[in-house]
């Protein structure tokens, strides 16, 4: 199936800090205090995330959050991750949290998506878990009203958590699709296997969080710059 022609009005996506040259740009996922922003940024994230989801080891309160989002400069763009999270709980987040985007990782509907991005008025990254061909049209289906797109590796079944699990899936299921809408690639992604996942899917953007963890949901500083640096030779 051919991607949608369609295009994505409403609010403007942050395009994130650019990249050196013609680095892939890179977020990382599930931050958890203001030094781990900070190690993020200095390693060049264009992108900082922040998990709102309690069965996750990387997930955050609200407040504790707060602290980690105001540790990004201007140009680095604040993400926050729910799952299938309801009006309430998305406008207590945003009382207390700066965010530029919300990242919506459940099994938010098309007109979810939309409606999260009309009432909330902040741009939505749909994540999208493939594991074969079969889920290859529900990136078509939420191109059509996200803002951008996260493929994400499918979480196995009975995994607690939908994303994190440090799982890849077939990156030639991708290869040569595009959408019109910005994307990021997710998925078991390290330092060691970013080159040949941007060699295969043409991905300009990735997101990493348990690729530069020396446990889970504890943010190792030199895995992160490893990262960057590969980001970097990838481009």
């Amino acid at each position: 199936m051919s991607p949608p022609e369609t295009t994505v009005a409403g609010p403007q996506t942050p395009a994130g800090a650019a990249a050196p040259g013609n680095a892939v740009r890179f977020k990382i996922c599930g931050l958890r205090s203001a030094a781990d922003v900070t190690a993020a940024v200095e390693a060049g994230a264009s992108y900082v995330g922040f998990v709102f989801f309690p069965p996750s080891p990387r997930s955050l309160t609200p407040a504790a959050a707060r602290d980690a989002a105001l540790a990004a400069p201007p140009g680095v763009a604040r993400v926050g991750l729910t799952v299938d999270a309801s009006d309430a709980n998305l406008a207590a987040i945003l009382t207390q949290v700066p965010l530029d985007l919300l990242q919506l990782h459940g099994r938010e509907s098309p007109d979810r998506v939309a409606e999260v991005r009309a009432r909330f008025g902040l741009p939505v990254i749909k994540a999208v878990g493939v594991a074969g061909p079969e889920d290859l049209d529900a990136l078509d289906r939420h191109a059509r009203t996200a803002d951008m797109l996260l493929v994400d590796a499918k979480p196995p079944p009975g995994a607690p958590v939908p994303g994190g699990n440090g799982l890849a899936f077939d990156w030639r299921l991708i290869a040569g699709r595009r959408w019109p809408v910005p994307w990021l690639l997710a998925g078991g992604l390290t330092p060691d296997n970013l080159a040949e996942a941007v060699r295969r899917t043409g991905a300009r953007v990735v997101d990493v969080s348990s690729g530069v963890e020396s446990a889970p949901g504890v943010k190792d500083p030199e895995g992160i710059r490893a990262f960057a640096a590969a980001a970097r030779l990838a481009g």
